[in-house]
């Protein structure tokens, strides 16, 4: 089958382009490496999406979801390997199977940042974790740490405080990314303690985490904490390995394409976090896949 939209990724972004194509009656596949609905599902409370006083990531992105699945949107679970153009037509292979599309929108999203220390992957799951929602019920009544100075840091931190006897917030400056109104509700937190102007330097512990040692980037001192879980919440980078040899990338690996979302291919549109743009946010992955959709219908209505 020849589809008309073909989308990579079930996220914000690929389930708003998804509906929209739908409406326009044009056919639409979704393929989705993990879980429809992003890694807003992660959150546990979304406070700053249009419409909603407060919703859980879990709620809204599965309603998201079962919109376009009550449109018609088909889906396909699986890791798409490679994106090839041929004529007038893209061909999109997974690992079992090849889909043949007039348009794609890529919508990979992003996936977090490692601290790039040693003995980082060695005790992930023993203690380190990218995701406190999904991790932090494992350390109730323990004493963790946070890495990080946006929303997501200043979120989990949020979250834990509910959950540890102790948590420390470890951000590499003395200011934050994160929404003030959010760093002024974590600084009411009694158990809450900062450490700013400061970086992990190394992790301690064999089978599971014991300690970390932070270092004051401005006077060098350094300090060891002895923690049970640590969290890090450092950013993300964009998913573009599949199409780095394909389309123009930034120098941070995301996809060029200005807001109109067109790629210097033909018929391949990018829509999401792994678009090249300032400011990434739930309400910004929602726009970029109506434009990237809207973009799409437009191409196929007039080649």
């Amino acid at each position: 089958m020849l589809y008309d939209i073909l989308i990579i990724g079930g996220g914000p972004a690929g389930l708003a382009a998804a509906i929209y194509g739908l409406r326009a009656n044009k056919s639409v596949l979704v393929i989705e490496k993990q879980n429809f609905g992003g890694q807003i599902i992660e959150s546990k409370n979304v406070v700053n999406y249009p419409g909603f006083k407060e919703i859980s990531g879990m709620e809204l992105g599965s309603s998201m979801y079962e919109q376009a699945k009550e449109l018609g949107m088909e889906e396909k679970y699986g890791e798409v390997l490679e994106i090839k153009k041929e004529a007038s037509k893209f061909i999109v292979k997974t690992k079992k199977e090849e889909f043949y599309s007039q348009t794609v929108i890529l919508a990979t999203g992003s996936k977090t940042k490692m601290l790039d220390l040693e003995n980082e992957r060695n005790l992930i799951g023993k203690g380190i974790s990218y995701c406190a929602t999904c991790d932090g019920a494992f350390f109730k009544d323990g004493v963790v740490a946070v890495i990080g100075g946006g929303n997501t840091a200043i979120e989990d931190c949020l979250y834990l405080a509910n959950l540890c006897q102790k948590v420390y917030l470890i951000h590499r400056r003395d200011t934050f990314r994160a929404e003030a109104k959010k760093v002024e509700l974590l600084k009411t937190k009694k158990n809450v303690e900062f450490y700013l102007d400061s970086v992990v330097e190394k992790l301690i512990g064999k089978d599971s985490l014991e300690e970390i040692v932070i270092q004051n980037v401005k006077n060098n001192k350094k300090t060891t904490l002895k923690v049970d879980g640590l969290f890090v919440a450092i950013g993300r980078v964009a998913n573009t390995t599949l199409v780095e040899n394909l389309i123009n990338l930034a120098s941070d690996r995301t996809v060029e394409a200005d807001d109109s979302t067109k790629t210097n291919i033909e018929g391949l549109f990018v829509a999401g976090d792994v678009r090249q743009k300032k400011i990434r946010q739930l309400t910004t992955a929602t726009a970029d896949g109506t434009i990237a959709a809207m973009m799409a219908i437009n191409f196929l209505e007039n080649n």
